[in-house]
């Protein structure tokens, strides 16, 4: 009997956002502490297009990273992508600004296999937390 293959596509939409308080350590090793988890691949996989972060308060220069954590090895955290996040002063009269992950985008999305995660972190503790947003799509 012939086989017929049909295509997986994303088809679920999903929007997550976690907010981060205590500062990253260990990150020189695979068991990191102070990371939040921020997405979790369906069972068929995942496709993430956007990771960005936001300031709830002042903030100084910080910088931030996201880790993969794969579904076969739960316990290593390894780096994939950071960015510094500039110091802002909140005010209201001043914009917060937006400081987005440039490797993961629509343009070059991220595809995870199923199960696997995505944490996320900040090297400078933040009391009121930095909230970090992630856009993605199940399989």
């Amino acid at each position: 009997m012939p086989m017929t293959f049909t295509a997986p596509f994303a088809q679920t939409p999903k929007t997550l956002t976690v907010a981060v308080t205590a500062a990253l350590a260990g990150i020189g090793t695979d068991t990191v502490t102070g990371a939040q988890l921020l997405v979790t691949a369906g069972a068929n996989g995942a496709i993430v297009t956007s990771i960005s972060a936001m300031p709830r308060a002042t903030v100084t220069a910080s910088s931030l990273m996201l880790f993969l954590v794969k579904a076969s090895a739960s316990t290593i955290y390894r780096p994939i992508d950071s960015v510094l996040m500039t110091a802002y002063t909140l005010a209201v009269t001043t914009a917060v600004p937006v400081t987005a992950f440039p490797l993961i985008s629509d343009a070059t999305p991220m595809r995870l296999e199923a199960g696997d995660k995505i944490y996320a972190g900040s090297q400078v503790a933040l009391a009121a937390g930095i909230s970090f947003t992630a856009r993605w799509m199940d399989y």
